[in-house]
């Protein structure tokens, strides 16, 4: 049996462009490869239509309202809800409540926390910032680590 600390370690809190995330489970954990990440995200913040090749991508909401299109369907999801976005499906999300939203992002096989950690540098603290539109050259970063861990951007994000 292992036993996975609670909260991660201040040092382990990233900054993913606009959010603060920690591992709370890596892949490199298990032989399931199950990666558990915590995101805290500020209103507005949003993904491009993208799709994972090899993960299913399930969000539980904790905290706030997210919009999530997955399959060309619209979902609304507050605290406590889930939403799944099976591999090779498109989908995105954008953070709908003011105060930002915090959720839970559950995938399978490294390929997710592989990208996110590529792309994340140490939070300089643990305080949320406001939303910025990611400038075309952290948007190119973005394309080429996603298609590096399998993942394809197809689109913008949700308007």
């Amino acid at each position: 049996m292992s036993i996975q600390k609670k909260s991660a370690p201040a040092e382990q809190l990233l900054m993913f462009l606009d959010t603060l995330v920690s591992v709370r489970l890596s892949a490199s954990a298990g032989e399931d490869r199950i990666s558990i990440i915590e995101h805290r995200m500020p209103y507005g913040s949003k993904t491009p239509m993208h799709i994972h090749r090899n993960e299913d991508e399930v969000f539980h909401v904790l905290d706030g309202t997210m919009r999530f299109r997955v399959d060309g369907k619209d979902t609304v999801a507050h605290a406590g809800q889930i939403v799944m976005a099976p591999k090779g499906i498109p989908h995105a999300f954008r953070v709908e409540s003011v105060s930002g939203a915090r959720c839970l992002t559950i995938t399978t096989g490294g390929d997710f926390e592989r990208m996110l950690r590529e792309m994340a540098k140490p939070a300089a603290s643990a305080e949320l910032m406001p939303y910025v539109e990611p400038n075309l050259h952290i948007q190119q970063a973005l394309a080429m680590a996603c298609a590096r861990n399998n993942i394809d951007i197809i689109g913008g994000p949700i308007a």
